[in-house]
């Protein structure tokens, strides 16, 4: 009888109401076999009506009590804690009540025999099971909203990186269509969760699809679904991509990618908000909410005639840059010390730190991988260092002639000369941004450049006079 309950599962709460002293005893001693169970019985529905707030799990209710019927209790039930199961017992096999009682929401009705037992402690596991998945469910969903906290999973304190969450916090805030754009490895997925998991539609489906990663022919099957025997190898019906989100977000990634046919029967999709499976002429409605990505400039792809005009335009909805790691100045470092103690708490080394020529090594560098890039560089680095130091000779970048300067044997100021100047050069010299992305002062990169120490010049090669 116990194999059909799980003793670990987290306990739930019965409450026995049965006027017949001597059956709610033998129930009440029945249930409570279980050490999870926590059982309380009442004599009467006055007596039960005034613990209904208390919310029970689970409710067994005899039908004919001396101050009401089991159909009343029912509905006051429901009406005061709907998501308690009742599972009615009465002395009287009546097809008619058993139908009433499961339309006013009964969970089942139980006839008083040889067999009630049985049957209630079956009714009580089944019960039980999909009270614990719900439970678990919650948990999960709880979790997940909580890794996807765009504010402490999004790492930067960085300018460029405050206005992408502000777009963010705006867009799960809406339905709006949203195309992210950037670099490949910049994090453009973690911006399509965030606002998924921080949206209305967050206990909904979030289902991704890397558009370059199928195969042309597939495409359609896997976004749209097909129908058995619709084409060679459909042995049977799959329901695609788009109806896999429904109610949640789609986030087709490297959108790019897709063949002008293919674009126009997702626009066909978008604008329609129905579908048909491939080999099926029915007409399927859905809701889903479309975050595209790319790391290509989709208007140029428009203008190479390569992107479908009409689709640019629906899909633009709100566009957020996603800006290169090198452009994000102290970023790298906290980026850095965030996957080092990632790294370290999941391979139990031990608290590691970067030394100060591990951060020069690694602000110098310009990361054509970018977070991608960085992650595998730290990572690599914790595994060759020996103590609680990273070390310069631990940063081995994967490009070494990318590393845009030798630290070695600079004094302090010539160090940061070279890094402002470094950060003039990336970001088309304009003081101000550099300033931000350094936390200096822009006068102090003025004064540096009167006094030649630093140099700002335009695409012409004449030099830009302070204003």
């Amino acid at each position: 009888m116990f194999d059909n309950i799980n003793m670990n599962q987290e306990p739930i709460s019965i409450y026995i109401v049965e006027d017949d002293a001597v059956y709610s005893k033998i129930l009440e001693h029945f249930l409570s076999l279980n050490p999870d169970f926590r059982v309380k019985k009442f004599n009467s529905a006055k007596e039960f009506l005034k613990a209904v707030h208390e919310k029970p799990d689970i409710v067994t209710l005899d039908y004919t009590l001396p101050d009401s019927t089991g159909d009343k209790i029912l509905s006051q039930v429901k009406e005061i804690s709907p998501e308690t199961k009742v599972i009615v017992i009465s002395g009287q096999s009546d097809i008619k009540i058993a139908i009433d009682l499961f339309r006013k929401g009964a969970h089942d009705y139980i006839v008083k025999d040889e067999d009630t037992q049985q049957r209630l402690w079956m009714a009580i596991s089944n019960i039980r099971e999909n009270i614990t998945l719900k439970k678990e469910l919650a948990t999960l969903q709880k979790e997940v909203e909580k890794k996807y906290d765009f504010n402490k999973v999004i790492i930067g304190h960085s300018d460029c990186m405050k206005a992408v969450f502000r777009l963010i916090e705006k867009a799960s805030n809406t339905n709006i269509t949203v195309s992210i754009s950037g670099e490949t490895g910049t994090g453009k997925d973690l911006v399509a969760k965030a606002i998924h998991f921080n949206s209305e539609r967050k206990k909904f489906p979030f289902v991704p699809v890397n558009v370059a990663a199928i195969p042309r022919d597939l495409l359609e099957s896997e976004l749209f679904g097909h129908e058995k025997g619709s084409f060679t190898g459909a042995i049977a019906r799959r329901i695609g991509k788009f109806e896999e989100a429904n109610k949640g977000t789609l986030f087709l990634d490297e959108i790019s990618e897709m063949d002008l046919a293919m674009q126009a029967k997702v626009l066909r999709v978008l604008q329609e908000q129905e579908l048909s499976r491939v080999g099926s002429n029915e007409l399927i409605k859905i809701s889903v909410r479309i975050i595209v990505a790319t790391n290509r400039n989709l208007l140029e792809q428009v203008k190479r005639g390569k992107f479908r005009e009409d689709l640019y335009y629906r899909l633009l909805g709100m566009p957020i840059q996603m800006p290169a790691l090198r452009e994000r100045g102290n970023d790298i470092i906290l980026i850095a010390r965030h996957f080092i103690d990632e790294f370290c708490a999941e391979n139990n080394l031990g608290k590691k730190n970067l030394d100060v020529e591990a951060k020069k090594k690694l602000m110098f560098y310009s990361f054509p991988g970018n977070i991608r890039e960085l992650k595998s560089i730290v990572e690599l680095a914790c595994v060759m260092s020996d103590s609680e130091e990273i070390k310069a000779d631990h940063i081995q970048m994967n490009n070494q002639n990318n590393n845009v300067l030798q630290t070695d044997s600079l004094t302090l100021k010539q160090y940061t000369t070279k890094l402002i100047q470094h950060y003039l050069d990336v970001n088309s010299y304009d003081v101000l941004r550099v300033a931000t992305l350094l936390n200096i002062g822009k006068s102090t990169i003025y004064r540096m450049i009167s006094n030649n120490e630093l140099k700002l010049y335009k695409n012409t090669d004449e030099p830009i006079n302070e204003p």
